[in-house]
């Protein structure tokens, strides 16, 4: 099989990872070697929908022994079936990110043989890439769950950032819909990149502390640090009965207990006909735009779970984001004067970001801050003035201050901009490599013209015909409006997410090497 053909299939089976986010690592350039990291991430293309692309979404093989009900690559689905050997995936990557295509590289594969035998395929992979091409790009590589502490430790060492896809919020239906895998040979994993991440950067902590006052020689080559950007995980969202008030009381969990970056996640797709999937044809857009909003109050805003959803109301509201819906149900927190108001008040305002309060605080120890004052340093005055008072003066005069005026006030359909999956209220598929929005222009221009072959020399205008989208699917959404109930204690969580499920007391058990 040709190399161009291997990359349009497994570009293609791995477009429902989740992977735009910032690669949190600086790297500087070195004399001899190949590219650099940045912290803020590596953001600077846009598909055709309007997603951000600069990493090479890729699988080793979609061949896989699994029969996940969900996935794509299932072993009973008949599909076309590819696998790169470590070599071809490795100069693959160096081309791309020679013609400016890539910044990094994404890696994720399905289970060909077991799980120690596809890691040592991604070992080589990598180690190529770092060791022979001396490439210092960012590099997110998957860890598959059983995989042997070993391997694990040899991945780490190699990529930048590492995830192990919890793939399901419950322990139930990760026995129905993927019986193969466990939750045990999810989370020792997990674990082990914790404990790992947490001993290099106290190895390394302890090496910079100049312990005499000579002179110490360095070792003359640095092993490479033990996942410097941490780890990460991905749940889908849909497929599976679970409520939003279970989800978020997981992932506060995952970032409690396993000090996880970032969990994803991904709305459902039906791609299988499958008795144990949603009958609905139904992309749940909207309500994972809700969960990704609750999930930023939980990192960044100091929001308790038991702050943003409760048990009795287990879903989001789909009308009003969450920092909206807990303001407008606790109305006597406000109004807020800015002039005076702690930062952590600050934050509670609809309209008012961590960037905004942090401004705020700044700017009021110069001058009394009022409507213009505050309109300039970025703060979403349309919103935030029902709920601040400037100088002594209540700011969103006209409109009474009660629950059911200043929610209509603020409920609006989610608006996913012009390019955006969410615009138009469809979804146009998951991200392909070779598929492109046909235009007038488009059609105009590229006509008759043969795609370009790997080996040779790409043209400028062929980087434009890397992205695009499949099919579009109408997007339903399902939710109940939530009302938060009373702070409850730090660390705490809901019996049923505990109990029923499972996931939260497995992250708690001391660690099991599974059979």
């Amino acid at each position: 099989m040709e190399l161009i053909d291997k990359l349009e299939i497994l570009a293609d089976a791995a477009k429902y990872d989740v992977a735009c986010t910032s690669s949190g690592i600086d790297r500087s350039a070195q004399k001899g070697k190949l590219g650099n990291t940045m912290a803020a991430g590596c953001c600077h293309s846009f598909s055709a929908d309007g997603r951000c692309i600069t990493l090479l979404k890729v699988l080793m093989t979609n061949v896989c022994v699994y029969d996940c009900a969900y996935c794509v690559n299932r072993a009973s689905n008949e599909v076309p079936r590819a696998a790169f050997t470590p070599r071809e995936l490795a100069e693959l990557t160096i081309a791309f990110y020679r013609r400016n295509y890539i910044e990094g590289l994404f890696l994720s594969s399905g289970v060909v043989r077991d799980p120690d035998h596809t890691t040592e395929l991604m070992v080589r992979t990598l180690s190529l890439l770092r060791n022979e091409h001396g490439f210092r790009g960012y590099i997110h590589a998957k860890a598959v769950p059983g995989t042997s502490p070993e391997l694990i430790e040899a991945l780490g060492h190699l990529a930048d950032r590492m995830s192990v896809n919890m793939e399901l919020p419950s322990q139930r239906s990760l026995a129905l819909l993927a019986p193969e895998k466990d939750k045990q040979r999810i989370v020792v994993p997990m674990r082990q990149i914790r404990d790992g991440i947490a001993e290099d950067r106290d190895t390394r902590a302890i090496m910079r502390r100049g312990t005499t006052y000579l002179a110490q020689r360095r070792p003359a080559r640095k092993e490479r640090a033990f996942v410097p950007a941490g780890q990460s995980t991905q749940m889908i969202v849909g497929a599976t009965p679970e409520s939003d008030f279970q989800i978020l009381n997981l992932s506060a969990a995952l970032y409690r207990t396993l000090s996880l970056k970032r969990v994803f996640f991904s709305a459902y797709t039906p791609v299988n006909d499958d008795a144990r999937l949603p009958s609905a044809d139904a992309v749940q857009l909207n309500r994972e735009h809700r969960l990704y909003q609750a999930d930023w109050l939980l990192r960044f805003y100091r929001f308790d779970v038991a702050e943003i959803i409760d048990e009795e109301h287990p879903f989001l509201d789909l009308d009003l984001d969450p920092k909206a819906n807990w303001a407008v149900n606790h109305l006597d927190f406000f109004p807020v004067e800015v002039n005076t108001a702690p930062f952590e008040a600050l934050l509670r305002v609809p309209g008012i970001g961590v960037r905004g309060a942090r401004s705020i605080v700044r700017a009021r120890r110069a001058t009394c801050l009022r409507e213009t004052e505050l309109r300039k340093l970025g703060v979403a005055y349309k919103r935030a003035r029902f709920f601040i008072t400037c100088a002594g003066t209540y700011a969103g005069a006209g409109v009474d201050f009660t629950p059911e005026a200043l929610r209509a006030q603020l409920a609006a359909p989610i608006e996913g901009g012009r390019r955006g999956r969410r615009s138009g209220k469809a979804c146009p598929g998951q991200l392909s490599l070779f598929e492109s929005v046909e235009t007038p222009e488009k059609a105009r221009v590229g006509a008759g013209r043969p795609r370009t072959a790997l080996a040779g020399h790409a043209e400028p205008s062929a980087r434009s015909g890397l992205y695009g989208n499949a099919s579009a699917r109408t997007a339903e959404t399902k939710g109940t409006a939530s009302r938060p109930r009373a702070r409850a204690d730090e660390g705490a969580l809901a019996p049923e997410a505990d109990g029923t499920f499972g996931w939260q007391r497995a992250l708690e058990m001391p660690e099991k090497v599974p059979a």
